[in-house]
C-alpha cells in the first residue's frame, strides 16, 4: 500500500470582545457574558523537558483535536465548558490519559516518558462516556491503525480477525462476519462510527458492508453488551471508528491503494477533510475490483470474485455548546457466490449454463481456463447497497451533556440465481431501518458519573423477488437504561441496569399456482405477532495494584431476541445449502456472564490473561429434521437437507492470553560505535532540535545530543 498525503495549514485568528452598553437612568449597563477562555498547554518530554512537536492532543467526547507546534504547545478555542477526557499521544511515548476543566483557563503541561508499548493506554468509547480501557472492568480490546495496516485484508473483518478472543466465518474473499468468543450473527452488533449497522445480518453470507479504508481503529467489547445496545449485543459489540477530525484551520487529503497478487485485487481510496472555523468535514471514496482467489486444493476457485464502490463522511459543525454532524455511508457490492459443483471426470468446477436460453434445460458445463481468468461474475451472486444517513449530536447542558443520535438506513440485498436470465432477482429483500439513541449524562457528584438514556429502532423489511425465504416483517424495539461508575482510590467501579421490549410482526403470504402473492392459495407464511421483553444489567470493577498491574471481574447478564430467519422462514437457502423452517414460538436467548482477567504492562514484557464462563439459556439453533426411516429429511428437487430451528441451554467457557515482548536497548546517544544511528541523529538534532523527537529512535539519549 503507498498513502500520499497533502496538507494545506489555514490560519485563524480568533478574537474576542466585550461590548458594553452606555448605562441610562432607568436601565443598568448589560455586560456580555465573558468567553470561555481557549484551552492551552505544553507537551514535553519527562526526562529532558524538551518540547514534543507533533503530539497529538484529542477529546473524544467532544470530537475536537489538534496537534503541537514547534516548541510543543497546543491551543484549542471555543471548548464547551466542563469535565473531559483528554488523551495525548506520541509516537515513542507512553499515551497520558487525563480528565480535563476546559473552564478554568489554567495551562496544561503534560510530560511523556519514552516508551516502546502503548498497552492499556488507550480509551476507548464504546462504553457510554470515554473511558480509559484499563479503568474499564469490561473485557475490551483496541485495534489501532499500526495493526490495521500491517494486516492484508480484503474486507474490515479480515483486518481483525487475528485478535485474541475474535474470529470470523467466512464464505468468499469479500465476506466475512465477526465471532466474539465462539457467538456471531445477530448475537453481536456492529457498529459504524458509534450508530447501529443494521443489514440482513443472519445468513452466513451476510457481511457486514463496512468500508475498510474508512476503519482507523476498532474497539471489540467482549461480553454482554446489552446495557447500551438492547438486543443481539449478547456476546459483544465491535466498533468500526473512522479518523480523528482534523485540528483547526486544516484542510488535508490523502489517496490510498493496493494490490493483492491471490486475486489480483485493486483497491482505491480518496479523502479529504478539514476544519475551518469550527465548520468541519471530510468525505471519502473507495472503489474495489477482485478476480477468482486462489487456494492450494483447488487452485482458482470459480466465481470468488467482486466488485465494490462505497463512499462516506460527514459535515458539521464544533462549537462552544458542543457539535452536530450529518453523516452518511453508502456501501454497494457485487460479489459471486461460490457454489462448488465439480466435474466427476475432469474435477473442475462446473458453471450452471441454459441450452438455447431456456430455464428448463440447465446443464453444468466445466470451466475453461478463460472462465477462471479476469474479473467476470456468474450466478448465482448476490448485490448488496447499503445506505445510512444520520446526524451525531453532543450538547452541554450546563455541568451536564446530552447526546442525540438518529439515523436512516435501507439495506438492498438481491441474489441472481437463474442461468437463463441472470439479472432476474430469485430473492431481494428491501429492508428499511429508522434508529435512535439519547444519552444524558448526569452532573458527578460525589465522584459517581451516570448516565440515563433510551435507544430502539423501527425495522420494516419487504420481500421483492419471486422466491421467498423469509415473511415480510415489521419490528419495534425500545429499551430504557441506566449506567454510573465511580473511582475509590485505586478501584473502578461500574454497573447498570436496562429494559428491553421488542415486537415482530410477520405477514401472512398466499402463493397461487405459480407461486406467485395471492388473496387465496398454498400458505407460504402463516403470519404472526410475537413480543420480547428482558431485564439486563452489569456489575464489576478494575483494580490497579501498580501502574504496571491491573486485576478486572465483570458480571453480565444479556439477552437477544430470535431474529425473523429463526422465527418465520421457511425455503431454500442457497448460501447454507439447506431448506430452513422457523419457529414463530421461540422464546428469547438470556446469557449470564463472569469475566476475570488480570494485565501486566512494562518496558520490555506485555501480558494479559483473561478468561470467562458464559451460560445461555433457550440457544436457538438449527436441526436436521429426520424421516421415518430415521434418515435426514431432504427437498425433493433439490436434495438438500431440511433443516428446523429449535433452542436448548449452552454453555461456553474460555480465554484469551495476549504476549507482548519489546526488549529494546537502554543505552544513550553516546555509544556512537554500538549504535551508530544515534550520531545520525544527533547530528539532526543540530541541524534543527525541533524535529529530533519525531525520528529519535528507542535507545538514543533523551536530549539527542
Amino acid at each position: 500500500m503507498f498513502r500520499y498525503s497533502l496538507l494545506s495549514a489555514g490560519l485563524l485568528l480568533g478574537t474576542g470582545s466585550a461590548i458594553a452598553q452606555t448605562a441610562t437612568p432607568t436601565r443598568p449597563a448589560r455586560i456580555a457574558p465573558a468567553a470561555i477562555p481557549p484551552t492551552t498547554g505544553r507537551v514535553t518530554d519527562a526526562s529532558s523537558g524538551e518540547a514534543l512537536p507533533g503530539a497529538t492532543i484529542y477529546f473524544p467526547d467532544l470530537k475536537r483535536a489538534t496537534a503541537t507546534t514547534a516548541d510543543g504547545s497546543f491551543q484549542l478555542a471555543a471548548l464547551p465548558k466542563g469535565r473531559f477526557l483528554m488523551q495525548v499521544r506520541f509516537v515513542g511515548y507512553t499515551t497520558v490519559v487525563r480528565t480535563v476543566d476546559t473552564g478554568t483557563g489554567q495551562p496544561l503541561s503534560i510530560a511523556l516518558a519514552p516508551a516502546a508499548t502503548e498497552i492499556g493506554q488507550v480509551v476507548v468509547t464504546g462504553v457510554s462516556a470515554s473511558t480509559e480501557l484499563r479503568r474499564s472492568p469490561v473485557p475490551t480490546s483496541v485495534v489501532d491503525q499500526t495493526r490495521l495496516r500491517q494486516t492484508a485484508a480484503t474486507n474490515a473483518v479480515d483486518a481483525i480477525a487475528h485478535t485474541p478472543g475474535l474470529s470470523q466465518i467466512t464464505t468468499g474473499a469479500a465476506i466475512s462476519k465477526p465471532v466474539i468468543r465462539g457467538l456471531g450473527s445477530n448475537r453481536l452488533v456492529t457498529l459504524n462510527n458509534g450508530a447501529k449497522q443494521e443489514g440482513q445480518q443472519w445468513g452466513d453470507e451476510h457481511g457486514i458492508e463496512i468500508d475498510e479504508y474508512s476503519v482507523d481503529r476498532v474497539e471489540i467489547i467482549k461480553g454482554p453488551g446489552s446495557l447500551l445496545y438492547g438486543s443481539d449485543a449478547l456476546a459483544g459489540v465491535i466498533n468500526f471508528l473512522p479518523p480523528e477530525p482534523v485540528d483547526e484551520g486544516r484542510i488535508l487529503g490523502s489517496v490510498a491503494a493496493n494490490y493483492q497478487t491471490n486475486n489480483y485485487l485493486q483497491g482505491y481510496s480518496l479523502m479529504n477533510a478539514g476544519n475551518l472555523h469550527g465548520l468541519n468535514w471530510m468525505v471519502r471514496g473507495t472503489g474495489k475490483l477482485a478476480g477468482n482467489y486462489r487456494n492450494r486444493y483447488d487452485g482458482r476457485v470459480y466465481n470468488s470474485g467482486f466488485r465494490e464502490l462505497d463512499g462516506s463522511g460527514y459535515v458539521g459543525v464544533n462549537k462552544s455548546w458542543g457539535y452536530s454532524h450529518l453523516t452518511f455511508n453508502s456501501f454497494n457490492q457485487q460479489l459471486g457466490l461460490v457454489e462448488g459443483d465439480r466435474d466427476s471426470v475432469s474435477g473442475r468446477f462446473l458453471k450452471q449454463v441454459a441450452i438455447g436460453g431456456d430455464p428448463d434445460n440447465i446443464v453444468g458445463v466445466p470451466v475453461t481456463d478463460a472462465d477462471l481468468k479476469g474479473y467476470g461474475l456468474d450466478v448465482p451472486r448476490q448485490r448488496i447497497n447499503h445506505l445510512r444517513i444520520g446526524t451525531d449530536n453532543s450538547f452541554i447542558l450546563g455541568q451536564s451533556r446530552l447526546t442525540l443520535n438518529v439515523g436512516w438506513q435501507q439495506n438492498l440485498r438481491r441474489e441472481f440465481g437463474n442461468p437463463a436470465d441472470g439479472e432476474e432477482n430469485s430473492l431481494f429483500f428491501q429492508l428499511h431501518t429508522i434508529d435512535y439513541a439519547v444519552r444524558y449524562f448526569l452532573p458527578e457528584k460525589n465522584g459517581w458519573q451516570t448516565t440515563v438514556g433510551v435507544s430502539g429502532m423501527r425495522q420494516e423489511n419487504q420481500n421483492k423477488g419471486i422466491e421467498f425465504l423469509i415473511p415480510a416483517y415489521q419490528l419495534t424495539d425500545g429499551g430504557v437504561f441506566g449506567l454510573t461508575k465511580k473511582t475509590f482510590g485505586k478501584l473502578d467501579v461500574s454497573g447498570g441496569l436496562r429494559y428491553d421490549l421488542r415486537r415482530i410482526t410477520a405477514d401472512r403470504l398466499l402463493l397461487d399456482e405459480d407461486e406467485r402473492p395471492a388473496t387465496s392459495g398454498e400458505e407460504k407464511f402463516p403470519g404472526f405477532q410475537t413480543t420480547f421483553r428482558n431485564v439486563s444489567g452489569s456489575v464489576g470493577g478494575a483494580f490497579s495494584a501498580t501502574d504496571k498491574l491491573v486485576v478486572k471481574a465483570n458480571m453480565a447478564r444479556g439477552f437477544r431476541a430470535p431474529n425473523i430467519a429463526e422465527l418465520g422462514s421457511n425455503g431454500q437457502h442457497e448460501g447454507t445449502i439447506r431448506y430452513e423452517i422457523g419457529e414463530p414460538g421461540l422464546k428469547a436467548e438470556t446469557s449470564f456472564q463472569v469475566d476475570g482477567g488480570i494485565s501486566y504492562t512494562s518496558d520490555h514484557v506485555g501480558l494479559s490473561i483473561d478468561a470467562f464462563r458464559n451460560g445461555i439459556s433457550n440457544y436457538i439453533f438449527p436441526a436436521k429434521l429426520l424421516n421415518a426411516s430415521g434418515s435426514t429429511d431432504s427437498v425433493a428437487t433439490t436434495g438438500d437437507p431440511v433443516f428446523r430451528y429449535g433452542q436448548g441451554n449452552a454453555r461456553l467457557a474460555g480465554g484469551e492470553v495476549t504476549l507482548d515482548l519489546h526488549p529494546h536497548p537502554s543505552i544513550g546517544c553516546t555509544s556512537k560505535t554500538r549504535f551508530p544511528w544515534c550520531a545520525l541523529f544527533s547530528s539532526i538534532s543540530q541541524r534543527g532540535k525541533s524535529i529530533c523527537p519525531l525520528f529519535r529512535p528507542t535507545g538514543c539519549s533523551r536530549n539527542c545530543g
